[in-house]
């Protein structure tokens, strides 16, 4: 496995457990609405980035930059 396919593979796994967060906190949203919001945030765009290494953090830890980002219109 290339270190760019483990990037990929790290990077679906903490979204989607993003993903899931925002529907357990938001239980009127659906999983498309989820996804777009997760997929417009700031927190996606720096989190696609390798060389931030956000996407080796916790999906808990993550969850809470989306959430602060969501609340204050920035990253924690």
């Amino acid at each position: 496995m290339t270190k760019e396919n483990i990037f990929k593979f790290l990077l679906e796994c903490v979204t989607a457990d993003i993903i899931s967060f925002v529907m357990r906190d938001n239980k009127d949203m659906s999983m498309s609405e989820a996804t777009l919001l997760v997929h417009d945030s700031l927190w996606y765009e720096k989190v696609s980035n390798p060389a931030t290494g956000m996407y080796f953090q916790s999906s808990g830890y993550n969850y809470e930059l989306l959430k602060h980002e969501l609340k204050y219109g920035t990253l924690g």
